[in-house]
């Protein structure tokens, strides 16, 4: 068995055995298979696609290409909520600590930006001095002792995912459902929780672009869910236009703390309450989604769910202080305003445009080890519907570098479309799929 007749056999089309998968992921993990070799298989994959026996066997070798935690001493139901991935998604600064403070051990594995989309650990690491890498007796003593832990891969769990991660983000083969999927999931089962509820996001601004495809992804991680023993719940929300009012590290996670403090923008807020919601029912806390979500909406209103992102915050070393004082994340150097060339309504974004000015700014990656600018981003001042006048402002625009802001500028005014006709805002949550 050697790399070159398995690319050869993706690239054919072929289904390729559990035991060619496993031998990828071995050698790989080991460095005995080159990235240029990778890269090629995973350029096959997503031209040919993964029949649903490969990613399961693909899910299953990434899960167990290193440690995977054992949560089985720990009380109750423990439950993990991931994304798909979005433009301005910092729905995990919210629903973790929501359902933690409501009882819920929430253990939660994230990602790092992925192409034009966000990372929760990105965001995380935004707030000063804080750790998003934790080893696993601290993430298991922190659990124990809060019931809530946000933490990226260390190198023992998942380490195949974790280089196929950064390599799918440079290399155009983001968008694969196969990759996508046993990407989330294998993660997702390595972290030991007994329940996941998925955000599966569709539209402009999302891996998958239609409810469709959406459908098909969520069908796929609930499978792979439940065939190991998980209680699995999806929520297909909307990604036509961009989550809150903010893409970018530090702006989101000031926009989290409004939405933690009692307001925000009411999508975002919306959003949270129902993944939240999901996580407090399968989790035990509560008899119904319906009671699940109106525990939700107490946790918030009476402040428990800021204190337990406090507490989460000071744990792992960050500076809780910007909870009071946003500014300690730091400024951008430069901002611009981008403005409406006419005068109408806003009938469409194209979000991974959006997403793509943010990255364009230093928000995000454009090679694997490139460093983010956590001030850099975007403020959104227009929702699809509005009706604005030439001249008003849509959006503004941070930066450390004003060359670039003149070139996300000129993105952003080509992703947003104004017409002289009404445009019905979208619908936020668009299925549910329990199982």
């Amino acid at each position: 068995m050697n790399m070159v007749d398995i690319i050869t056999k993706k690239r054919d089309g072929e289904e390729l055995t559990p035991e060619e998968i496993r031998f990828f992921i071995e050698n790989y993990v080991k460095d005995r298979i080159p990235d240029y070799q990778a890269s090629a298989l995973l350029m096959a994959i997503y031209f040919r696609g993964l029949s649903r026996a490969e990613t399961f066997a693909l899910t299953e070798a990434m899960e167990f290409s290193g440690d995977v935690e054992d949560l089985s001493d720990l009380p109750g139901v423990k439950v993990d909520k991931h994304s798909t991935g979005g433009v301005g998604d910092k729905t995990t600064l919210v629903v973790a600590p929501v359902a933690a403070a409501a009882g819920v051990t929430v253990a939660k594995m994230s990602g790092r930006g992925l192409g034009f989309t966000g990372g929760t650990a990105d965001k995380l690491e935004a707030i000063p001095g804080f750790r998003t890498r934790l080893e696993p007796a601290e993430f298991h003593r922190q659990l124990e002792e809060l019931g809530l832990a946000v933490i990226t891969q260390t190198g023992s769990i998942t380490p195949a995912d974790k280089k196929i991660y950064a390599l799918r983000d440079v290399t155009g083969t983001v968008e694969s459902p196969g990759l996508i999927a046993s990407s989330i999931m294998s993660k997702k089962l390595a972290a030991g929780s007994d329940g996941i509820v998925l955000d599966v996001k569709c539209g402009s601004g999302a891996l998958l672009k239609d409810l469709a495809e959406a459908e098909n992804m969520a069908d796929l991680m609930i499978d792979i869910g439940r065939k190991a023993g998980r209680k699995m719940v999806a929520v297909i929300s909307d990604m036509s236009q961009p989550l809150g009012r903010t893409v970018g590290n530090a702006l989101e996670v000031e926009e989290a703390v409004q939405v933690l403090k009692g307001g925000g923008p009411e999508d975002l807020r919306q959003l949270c309450l129902e993944l939240a919601g999901e996580m407090i029912w399968i989790g035990g806390r509560a008899e119904s989604f319906e009671e699940g979500k109106e525990t939700a909406r107490q946790v918030l209103s009476d402040g428990r769910a800021l204190e337990k992102f406090r507490q989460m915050v000071r744990r792992q070393g960050g500076d809780d202080r910007i909870i009071e004082e946003p500014e300690r994340m730091g400024s951008s150097r430069y901002s611009r305003d981008v403005l409406a060339g006419r005068t109408g309504f806003i009938a469409e974004t194209d979000t991974r445009e959006i997403g793509r000015a943010s990255q364009h700014l230093g928000a995000g990656r454009l090679r694997k080890e490139d460093e983010i600018d956590f001030t850099a981003g975007i403020r959104m001042h227009v929702r699809i519907g509005d009706f604005v006048k030439e001249g008003d402002v849509l959006a503004t625009l941070y930066g450390a570098d004003s060359r670039r802001l003149e070139e996300a500028e000129t993105i952003l005014e080509a992703a947003i479309r104004i017409s002289a006709e009404p445009a019905a805002p979208p619908k936020l949550i668009q299925k549910k799929i329990q199982r």
